[in-house]
């Protein structure tokens, strides 16, 4: 069993932002080599002269994150994550894999991500495998590519949990930042009867198209459109989801909220615990009730309702 190693090269002014959101991809740690402080940290222990004159060729001016990808979990979708929290935070970077191409990382990892069943009723499943007995939960098919969103990750997964328990026959749902269309799709199969999945990577937008596809939903049932959310969203609904980060929730806390009918519901997660506070009162500032919050492994869901 091969891991993967991702390389994240950032201004060494970042180091401790960007080390907290590449530290929120895996459950393991990471490897950070930082040489800005170098002379300062050896003067107090020993002297100068004791540094191996290698390391006083090291850069000085910019770190280099080290994050290890096991197996099962896709080094692509690592990539994405990490990358929109990066760019949401505006931390200048970028991000170095080792010489396989795309499509060896793709089957470097496929043989070892398997069927997950998540909650009740729904399952998913990689495409390149033919499910013989689904239990009777009904099969989401994804072929994640480039984007957020194969359901290993605690955020999706809380996410699709809280879809289960909120979507009634008939329910409009808005996806933001759908990255793979996982959400969405999990939506439809739970019996909404109409998504729209919005995303500003035009990558994520193409996987989502093609694992609705995969699924058998086309427009207008499920509708995927790059762009923000005040250019494309131009009705109202049921449900809105977004798994995506603390600081962007709160941004368009106010639109999701005259977005959805009365009533209606906003799930929101990709929300480390330590964000939450901030997330919530942004929520309720906006006019909503906190009705839920669900966490797994330091990740955050959260469950508003619109007052009636």
């Amino acid at each position: 069993m091969e891991w993967t190693e991702i390389q994240i090269s950032i201004p060494a002014k970042w180091v401790d932002e960007a080390g907290a959101i590449a530290n929120m991809s895996v459950p393991y740690g990471i490897y950070i080599e930082d040489y800005s402080n170098l002379e300062a940290d050896a003067f107090e222990i020993a002297s100068y002269a004791v540094i191996d004159e290698e390391l006083l060729k090291k850069d000085k001016d910019n770190a280099i994150i080290h994050i290890y990808i096991s197996p099962e979990r896709s080094p692509n979708e690592a990539v994405s994550f990490i990358s929109k929290r990066l760019e949401a935070a505006k931390i200048p970077y970028t991000i170095k894999r080792d010489k396989l191409n795309d499509e060896d990382w793709a089957d470097s990892w496929k043989k070892y991500y398997k069927p997950i069943p998540i909650g009740e009723k729904l399952i998913i499943c990689p495409a390149w495998i033919k499910l013989q007995d689904t239990k009777g939960r009904k099969v989401i098919l994804i072929e994640p590519g480039a984007a957020f969103g194969s359901g290993t990750h605690e955020s999706t997964q809380l996410s699709i949990k809280a879809l289960e328990h909120t979507v009634k026959d008939g329910d409009l749902v808005l996806d933001i930042g759908c990255g793979s269309g996982i959400l969405s799709i999990a939506a439809l199969h739970l019996g909404a009867s109409e998504t729209l999945a919005v995303d500003i990577d035009r990558d994520a937008v193409k996987t989502a198209r093609a694992n609705g596809e995969l699924n058998g939903f086309f427009e207008p049932l499920y509708t995927v459109v790059c762009g923000s959310l005040s250019d494309k969203a131009n009705k109202k609904y049921d449900i809105i989801v977004a798994n995506i980060v603390a600081d962007v929730i709160i941004s368009f806390c106010n639109d999701a909220f005259s977005l959805l009918n009365d009533g209606g519901t906003f799930i929101s997660s990709g929300i480390i615990e330590n964000s939450a506070g901030a997330v919530e009162s942004a929520l309720v500032d906006a006019g909503f009730k906190i009705d839920k919050r669900h966490i797994d492994n330091g990740w955050v869901c959260l469950i508003a309702k619109k007052k009636k």
